[in-house]
């Protein structure tokens, strides 16, 4: 059985138009819905953790093992990304969120048990990530409208950074954590709903007797799709290092609270600012062309550290390496180029499950470096050592570019 033809992109491609596709719609409202669970039942659980145990470091436990099991559940279960139908594994995985999040307010659920369930929905997270990053092209198609719903995808999750946990932390004032788990079950359950009523049954992507030609190591030994993956993964492990030590750097300024809350936001803000000039402004092939450059940038702002800056010129050179993390436009379309159309799913799922993994292993090693050389000494050290695997990681783009179009020319393609 064929699948059924893709829904053709817009004839003309712009954040208008992309959200101008009735499916999207859908896609892109239970992705704020989930958002929004993820958000609101973090925080939630991270007050239950500490009203039960008086523990801050249980409390920011029940923060960091949403991190652990990223990669088990993106190497375990990237199959069933494209192993089966993809409405159906969307709904599934925010039905098992609802669930567990819905065990987590039962009356006498101790520690371990929140911290058990914390993990299953860390477990699948990546399966739904990289699912739906797959069911937008088909919805999109692979050219820039699919780009552009993924540049809207990233906007939204990285406002969550800036408002996210602050209407959780107000809406924590209103009611006790566990009613506020009730909401998160809520909000999942309408994600689901969503994504049954809003989107097409499309058949899965990959018959089981494919599989057995590849799987997850045949993806990894092409090429080019490693070193794409690796675009996407070395240069997020290294610019997380400044927002990892936020805290201690705003002690080092004296900068109090206020410094603190604007060093968090900085790096987003400059995010979503060259995200939008992007994805508005620019032309495809233009977004292309930048890919490389602004790769090659993307942590050279860090190195400013080394001029001790002040708060406000800190601002500054965090907003401009958000900013320098646009050329992610570009990759995505030459990522979804490079993926076989069978392996989208798995494909995106490790995509996903790797950026969550590294991100923490970032984050880890800010601390520890941090401990040896001093808050300025690592962010300088992540600049420096960033910028070189940036710069090897482009010359790998080029050489592997230049291949993989070789080969596109013999066969055909």
């Amino acid at each position: 059985m064929s699948a059924p033809p893709k829904a053709p992109a817009p004839a003309r491609t712009g954040y208008r138009h992309v959200l101008a596709v009735p499916e999207f719609r859908a896609v892109f409202a239970a992705h704020v819905l989930s958002l929004l669970g993820v958000v609101v039942s973090e925080i939630a659980l991270s007050v239950l953790v500490y009203d039960l145990t008086g523990s801050p470091l249980m409390s920011a436990l029940a923060f960091a093992v949403g991190f652990l099991p990223y990669a088990v559940g993106g190497t375990l279960l990237a199959p069933v990304a494209d192993r089966f139908p993809a409405r159906r594994v969307l709904v599934v995985c925010d039905l098992v969120c609802a669930a567990c999040v819905a065990a987590m307010v039962a009356p006498g659920a101790g520690v371990g048990v929140l911290l058990a369930l914390r993990c299953c929905v860390a477990v699948v997270s990546p399966v739904f990530a990289g699912t739906r990053m797959a069911t937008l092209a088909d919805v999109l198609g692979d050219g820039d409208a699919f780009v552009l719903g993924r540049s809207l995808i990233r906007i939204v999750s990285q406002s969550a950074l800036l408002i996210g946990y602050g209407l959780g932390g107000l809406l924590l004032t209103a009611v006790s954590p566990r009613h506020a788990l009730l909401i998160t079950v809520g909000t999942f359950l309408a994600s689901a709903t969503l994504l049954r009523l809003g989107t097409r049954h499309r058949p899965a992507r990959l018959r089981r007797e494919r599989e057995k030609e590849g799987g997850t190591l045949g993806l990894l030994r092409n090429r080019r799709v490693l070193v794409l993956l690796l675009v996407f993964w070395v240069p997020a492990m290294f610019s997380v290092v400044p927002e990892a030590l936020a805290a201690p750097y705003s002690d080092d300024l004296g900068a109090g609270p206020a410094g603190l809350g604007l060093l968090m936001c900085a790096l987003p803000v400059g995010t979503i600012a060259g995200e939008l000039f992007a994805g508005a402004r620019l032309g495809p092939a233009i977004r292309e062309r930048i890919v490389l450059p602004l790769l090659c940038l993307a942590v050279v702002p860090y190195l400013g550290y080394a001029l001790s800056p002040g708060l406000w010129p800190s601002l500054l050179l965090l907003v401009l390496a958000g900013a320098c993390s646009a050329y992610t436009l570009g990759l995505d379309q030459w990522f979804v180029r490079a993926v076989p159309e069978e392996s989208r799913g798995r494909a995106m799922t490790l995509l996903s499950a790797g950026l969550m993994t590294i991100q923490g292993v970032g984050m880890a090693g800010a601390g520890a470096l941090a401990e040896a050389v001093g808050v300025r000494g690592a962010v300088e050290a992540a600049g420096a050592a960033g910028t070189v695997c940036c710069v090897a990681l482009a010359a790998a783009c080029r050489v592997t570019e230049s291949r993989d179009g070789a080969a596109r020319h013999m066969t055909g393609r």
